[in-house]
């Protein structure tokens, strides 16, 4: 599971890259009780998102050049440059260089052996996220990919995550954790696009965890952003959504259901 004690290979930091930041803000602000803090014009507006004073994701303001509106989910990693350069050897590219955020940190994003954008960020100041699995906070990832043994080459090369089989629904759900952490540290999973008509294009997508789903469902509408699939029951798992916001940035809900004991 996701935790803030963070770990190599482990998803630290997630961002929104929107074409109007004040609107996503009143979004997310109205879905998730997030406040936003806005960033001065050292980090080009950069801003965080904070839930209970707590940072729950980063957020700017881009254009159509830096591509369309999305969540970029970022995994931890110890030396960013070297990360980039075993990313470019597994087929992968770099699609923004690595570089210093003052004192913060060092970043970079990345592309894996299918395209699917991701970011590296290697914790100076800033440690990572400060809230996850709470109500309103990332608490799953999940990679959407036309060639899972692939992808998960890539990622084990890549960040040394190790991959596990999980039975599930009738078949096989294959998660994601961090190297020598054990099937009990999967944060993510990874599923066959073939197996999800509701999905077309890799990407990975973020969950947060919620209180009441159809709540956020419904409050999503209010909001003007789009149900790309409607509250949906898993067995031992919990009741999820698929979502959008009001300019196209998708991302996912889910009540997670109570452990089993």
């Amino acid at each position: 599971m996701l935790t803030t004690r963070y770990v190599t290979g482990a998803p630290n930091w997630i961002d929104l890259g929107t074409p109007d930041i004040d609107g996503a803000a009143a979004f997310y602000g109205g879905l998730f009780d997030w406040r936003f803090q806005p960033g001065g014009p050292e980090v080009g507006g950069y801003g965080l998102f904070q839930l209970g004073g707590r940072t729950a994701a980063g957020g700017m303001q881009t254009t159509a050049e830096q591509g369309p509106p999305s969540w970029t989910v970022y995994f931890q990693a110890p030396d960013a440059d070297a990360t980039a350069r075993a990313a470019e050897q597994a087929r992968g590219s770099v699609a923004v260089q690595p570089m210093d955020v003052q004192d913060l940190g060092r970043m970079a994003i990345l592309t894996d052996q299918a395209g699917v954008p991701f970011g590296l960020w290697q914790p100076g100041r800033n440690k990572g996220l400060e809230v996850v699995q709470d109500p309103g906070s990332l608490c799953w990832v999940e990679l959407y990919t036309a060639d899972v043994p692939a992808a998960a080459a890539f990622y084990h090369s890549v960040l040394g995550l190790e991959t596990f089989g999980a039975d599930f629904a009738g078949g096989t759900y294959t998660t994601f954790s961090p190297a020598g952490q054990g099937e009990d540290a999967m944060f993510g999973g990874v599923v066959p696009l073939a197996d999800d008509p509701s999905e077309e294009e890799a990407y990975w997508l973020p969950y947060f965890e919620v209180a009441d789903t159809d709540a956020i469902v419904a409050r999503t509408r209010e909001l003007g952003g789009t149900v790309r699939l409607a509250a949906t029951d898993l067995p031992s798992v919990g009741r999820l959504a698929k979502l959008a916001d009001p300019y196209g940035a998708r991302f996912a809900v889910i009540r997670s259901a109570p452990p089993q004991t």
